[in-house]
C-alpha cells in the first residue's frame, strides 16, 4: 500500500493518492487532472475510485474531468445529490482497492454529506482516515456553510459533535489522520501548520476533541468568533454539484497572448478586470491604471475568490513571462473560468508602448517611524482583526483586507493613508483596490508590521491585561 499527500499551499489543501496492487484511488482532487494521470501512468496503475469527502466550498474539484478520462467511479457519502453520475455510498460500506479496503464513515456536521474514509491495510488493520473537513489537525470544520430550512449552524455543530465522538474518536489512537486542509484555510479555525498527525495526539491537543467536553460547550467553542465565509464559497459548492468544464478547456480559452491594443480594448470595451499577478514591488514601481494586484506568489487563489466580485467577471491579466498557464490554472481552482488572456511580453510591453502608468508610493518602516514620531498619521492596518488585536501600531485603524470593498465608506478620498499588513503582500492588494475605487492618497509601508516593530514605533495590544 502507498499513500501520498499532494499538498497545495496556496489553498492549504491536501489531496491524496492511494495505491495497492495495480489500483489507485484519489481523494479530494484539485481541478486539474494531469498530476493524477501522470502519477498513475508512472506507477502503471489504474485509477479505480475518486473519493470526495464532501462538496468543497473553497475550491473546485476535478473529479468529473478525472472520471471522464479514467473511467473511475466518483464516490460521495450519503445524501449527496449531483448533476452528474456518482455512486452514493452507504454508511459503513466497504470498497476494495487492490489488497486494501476503504470504509465509508458518514460524519455529518461540516456538511450533511460529509464522510470520513477509513483505510484498512493488507493485514486488515485500521491504518488511516481521510477526514476531509470533519477533523483537521488542531481544529474541526466550520458548521455554517450549508444551513437549509430549519437546520441552523448550531444544529450542524451538534451533528459534528456526534460524528466525532461516535465515528472518529472511537478509532485506535495510532491511526493516521489525513485532513483536507491545514493552516490558512477558511474552512475552520485553529488549524495547525502540520498536515497530518496520529489520532491519539489529536485527542490530547485538539480543542474540539476534549474528552470532558459537553455538546453545548462544543457548539459554543466551534462557532465562537467564526467570521463569515468568503463570498466565493457558495459558488464553488454549486460548481462542485454540477459538471463544470475541465481545466484543458479553461486553459484553451484563457491562456491566450494579447497585444497591447487588444488588451486595452478588452479592458475598455468588454469591461474586463485587469489582474496584475507580479511581485508587490514590481506593481508599486509601475502598473496599468485601475489594475488590481494579487500576486501569484502569495495566497493567490483564495484572495481572488474573496476580492474579485463575480465569477463571470471577464479577466485579463499580467504575469511574469512563463507563468501565464499557472495563473489561469490557479484561477480555475476557485471557479474563475472567464479569463480572456494575458498581456504578451508582460508589463514591459505596456511601458514600451507609451501607455499611461501609475505607481504606489512606498516607504520603509524606518521612514514611517520617523514621520510617525513627528506627525499625526492616518494608519490603516489591513491584517485580520485577530492579528490586529494581538498587537498593532498605536492609533492605527483596523481595515481588514477581506472586507475592504464593504468598508470604503469608513475612509475619505481627501485624506492621506499609510497602509500596512504583516509583511507587505496584503497591503499592496489593498492599495490597488483602493486606487481602483478612487483613493489615491496612499502610502504603502514596505515590510509591514514585522518591519515596523523593529523600529520601536509605539504599539499596543487588545488582548494583554491593562
Amino acid at each position: 500500500m502507498k499513500i501520498e499527500q499532494i499538498y497545495t499551499p496556496c489553498l492549504a489543501q491536501g489531496a491524496y493518492y492511494i495505491e495497492s496492487e495495480g489500483e489507485a484511488a484519489i481523494v479530494d482532487p484539485l481541478r486539474e487532472s494531469r498530476p493524477y494521470l501522470n502519477k498513475a501512468a508512472k506507477e502503471k496503475v489504474k485509477i479505480k475510485y475518486i473519493f470526495e469527502t464532501h462538496f468543497h466550498a473553497d475550491f473546485v474539484s476535478g473529479h468529473v474531468d478525472l472520471a471522464l478520462k479514467t473511467g473511475a467511479t466518483i464516490i460521495f457519502g450519503p445524501g449527496a445529490k449531483t448533476a452528474y453520475d456518482i455512486y452514493e455510498a452507504k454508511d459503513e460500506e466497504i470498497f476494495n482497492l487492490g489488497d486494501i479496503k476503504i470504509k465509508v464513515l458518514h460524519t455529518p456536521g461540516h456538511t450533511m454529506e460529509s464522510s470520513t474514509y477509513l483505510v484498512f491495510d493488507e493485514d486488515g488493520k485500521e491504518h488511516a482516515i481521510f477526514s476531509g473537513d470533519t477533523l483537521f489537525i488542531g481544529g474541526v470544520g466550520r458548521p455554517d456553510l450549508v444551513q437549509k430550512g430549519n437546520i441552523t449552524q448550531n444544529d450542524l455543530a451538534g451533528y459534528l459533535f456526534d460524528s466525532l465522538r461516535e465515528k472518529v474518536m472511537t478509532l485506535p489512537d495510532d491511526i493516521i489522520v489525513y485532513p483536507a486542509h491545514g493552516a490558512g484555510s477558511a474552512c475552520g479555525k485553529n488549524l495547525s501548520k502540520e498536515t497530518k498527525d496520529i489520532l491519539g495526539n489529536q485527542k490530547k491537543t485538539n480543542y474540539a476533541l476534549r474528552a470532558d467536553m459537553t455538546k453545548e460547550e462544543f457548539i459554543h467553542e466551534v462557532t465562537d468568533g467564526m467570521l463569515p465565509p468568503p463570498q466565493y464559497f457558495a459558488r464553488n459548492v454549486a460548481m462542485n454539484k454540477s459538471a463544470v468544464m475541465g481545466v484543458d478547456e479553461v486553459l484553451e480559452r484563457g491562456n491566450v497572448p494579447l497585444d497591447v491594443e487588444t488588451f486595452e480594448a478588452m479592458a475598455n470595451n468588454e469591461e474586463a478586470l485587469i489582474l496584475d499577478c507580479r511581485k508587490p514591488g514590481d506593481f508599486a514601481l509601475g502598473h496599468i491604471p485601475n489594475a488590481v494586484f494579487i500576486g501569484i506568489d502569495g495566497g493567490f487563489a483564495p484572495w481572488v475568490g474573496t476580492l474579485i466580485p463575480q465569477r463571470q467577471q471577464p479577466l485579463i491579466f499580467i504575469a511574469d513571462n512563463g507563468r501565464e498557464e499557472e495563473v489561469v490554472t490557479r484561477l480555475s481552482r476557485v471557479g474563475f473560468d472567464n479569463t480572456l488572456g494575458y498581456l504578451k511580453g508582460a508589463f514591459d510591453t505596456w511601458r514600451k508602448a507609451g501607455k499611461a502608468i501609475e505607481v504606489v508610493k512606498s516607504i520603509t518602516a524606518f521612514e514611517f517611524a520617523d514621520i510617525y514620531e513627528r506627525e499625526e498619521l492616518n494608519v490603516l492596518d489591513v491584517r485580520k482583526q485577530s492579528e490586529y488585536e494581538v498587537r498593532h501600531v498605536e492609533n492605527a485603524q483596523n481595515f481588514p483586507l477581506s472586507y475592504i470593498r464593504e468598508n470604503t465608506g469608513r475612509i475619505t478620498r481627501e485624506k492621506q493613508y499609510y497602509i500596512h499588513c504583516a509583511s507587505g503582500y496584503r497591503s499592496m492588494i489593498a492599495a490597488s483596490i483602493l486606487k481602483s475605487e478612487g483613493f489615491h492618497h496612499l502610502i504603502n509601508v514596505a515590510g509591514g508590521f514585522k518591519a515596523i516593530v523593529e523600529t520601536g514605533t509605539p504599539t499596543v495590544s487588545e488582548t494583554e491585561p491593562k
